[in-house]
């Protein structure tokens, strides 16, 4: 399945979209068994329907700890 260029997030890039670390997005992905659209050598590359949920996650998270995503 070939995703648009400009619509293939890393990790990274959805780390810097969402402001919030990479170590969370990791933690997302891996908990929630968001599998990867592609590869771009050893890169994880994610579509924009993946970013949305992460994000919706990141929101869920925050309001169960009191909207407080940074305290750990």
């Amino acid at each position: 399945m070939a995703i648009e260029p400009d619509k293939a997030l890393t990790i990274g890039e959805i780390a810097r979209r969402l402001g919030c670390p990479i170590h969370r997005i990791e933690y997302i992905i891996e908990s929630r068994h968001i599998q990867p659209r592609q590869r771009a050598g050893i890169a994880r590359v994610f579509a924009e329907t993946d970013v949305e949920y992460i994000g919706s996650v990141l929101r869920r998270i925050e309001a169960e700890r009191g909207g407080d995503a940074d305290r750990e």
